[in-house]
């Protein structure tokens, strides 16, 4: 509760000096409301809006509304519904810093918050505009420069989110675990998703994103999203990456693992050792798109390494032969959202540093700073799709599509981790839950 008592108190200066710079007095956060499926009467499940899931957990928080003010606590309005279909939710405990009025009317509710807001003069409304009421006195609903300030401010961690960010990790790492053994048993992908689930705690409803469980040439794409329910016949490869949440903060772990003590085995320690180098040289200050071309230009010498290649590792580089073997970023921030906000945003009036077109995938181009956390992902795939337009090109003449061959049936490499930049160096949450959890 300390940690929790000076995250809300940065978080209330975050947002009056947000509030200031584009004159106003209030904001109003909706956290969110289900909606429905077309022509149904189901909806997905709840999940709050990040703005207002920063300040309170959102679990339970469907239909809440939060009053921040310059010079004021913030104010909760929290619906707790009289209700016999479904288990009513519990208010949140916020301790001292949090204003909280329950109400078991929706509109009892908003009519505390209008009458709130009739002594502030402009009030915006942060949420999403078709889960909010609609006679609230708001002056603007997401105003862009407002929101610029308060995505911007969000890549920098508080030390409350950092151990948020722990025990999402350490929820994760369990379920990497049982996975990798499920695999080793011989488990089908479903199976192995399952074992995640249970391991991890976690429903399907609770994971930060959908589980990507892929064997094989599975692995070879990239949001893979279907889970085989019997095991293949020959097994080669397996590749997870998947994730924990703790109260909305997400972690986001990727491995892969070969099914024998093979040239695949040694590829995949290989493009180990390259992530570790990589995250060896992060400091505060460096460039995100110079690492991200640092990894470039290492996979090009493991393509050299592997003889997967005929050139050097700069004609490779030059060339764009590593495209086609890595044709995503090497990494994005993250926090309540899996890919967090503001990765391209170079200042908080909302400046932004677009990725150049050669890497038009990457979704960090940020200067590296304290208190970040983002993921180091760099992968080594064998994408039939691209290696077929690489093949058609001149640098196609430099690769040894033979060998290549050979690895088509592994389908592709991950290995991602979430570090957490100080002062004093990087901290790997990924490695040090690894850690921990393995005797």
């Amino acid at each position: 509760m300390d940690l929790y008592a000076d995250h809300i108190a940065t978080l209330q200066r975050r947002w009056e000096a947000a509030l200031s710079a584009n004159r106003f007095d209030a904001a109003l956060i909706a956290a969110g409301t289900r909606q429905n499926y077309f022509l149904d009467d189901q909806a997905p499940p709840f999940r709050a809006n990040p703005h207002f899931a920063q300040w309170v957990d959102g679990a339970g928080s469907e239909n809440a509304l939060l009053l921040v003010r310059p010079g004021h606590k913030p104010t909760l309005y929290f619906h707790q519904q009289r209700d016999y279909w479904h288990l009513p939710p519990s208010p949140p405990q916020l301790g001292p810093a949090f204003d909280v009025e329950i109400f078991d009317s929706p509109d009892a509710m908003v009519d505390a918050a209008c009458r709130a807001l009739e002594r502030e003069n402009r009030t915006a409304l942060i949420g999403e505009p078709s889960g909010a009421p609609t006679n609230l006195p708001v002056a603007e609903i997401n105003p862009q420069q407002l929101l610029n300030h308060l995505h911007y401010r969000r890549a920098y961690k508080t030390s409350f989110e950092i151990d948020c960010m722990k025990r999402a990790t350490r929820i994760g790492v369990r379920g990497h675990l049982a996975a990798r053994d499920a695999f080793r048993a011989g488990a089908s992908e479903y199976e192995i998703h399952q074992a995640y689930l249970a391991s991890s705690q976690q429903n399907e409803t609770e994971l930060p994103y959908s589980n990507i469980v892929a064997q094989n040439e599975h692995a070879g794409v990239l949001h893979y999203q279907h889970y085989d329910r019997t095991p293949p016949a020959l097994r080669s490869s397996f590749l997870i990456d998947a994730g924990g949440r703790y109260r909305g903060y997400a972690s986001d772990i990727t491995r892969t693992y070969a099914a024998e003590a093979d040239d695949f085995a040694d590829l995949i320690a290989a493009m180990d050792r390259l992530q570790q180098s990589l995250i060896a040289t992060i400091r505060p200050g460096l460039d995100y798109l110079a690492l991200h071309e640092s990894m470039h230009r290492a996979i090009a010498q493991v393509l050299v390494d592997f003889r997967l290649v005929k050139c050097d590792a700069a004609g490779a580089f030059e060339r764009r032969i590593t495209d086609a073997f890595i044709p995503h970023g090497l990494g994005h921030l993250i926090g309540l959202q899996t890919h967090d906000v503001a990765g391209h945003m170079v200042s908080p009036d909302g400046g932004t540093r677009p990725p150049p077109e050669r890497y038009a995938a990457l979704r960090l181009t940020r200067e590296i700073a304290v208190d970040q956390i983002f993921t180091i992902e760099p992968g080594l795939y064998f994408i039939p799709m691209l290696l077929d337009e690489l093949r058609k090109k001149d640098a196609g003449r430099d690769v040894d599509w033979t060998r290549v061959g050979h690895f088509m049936r592994f389908g592709g490499i991950r290995i991602e981790d979430n570090v957490h930049v100080t002062a004093a160096g990087v901290v790997n949450l990924t490695r040090d839950a690894f850690a921990a959890a393995t005797p």
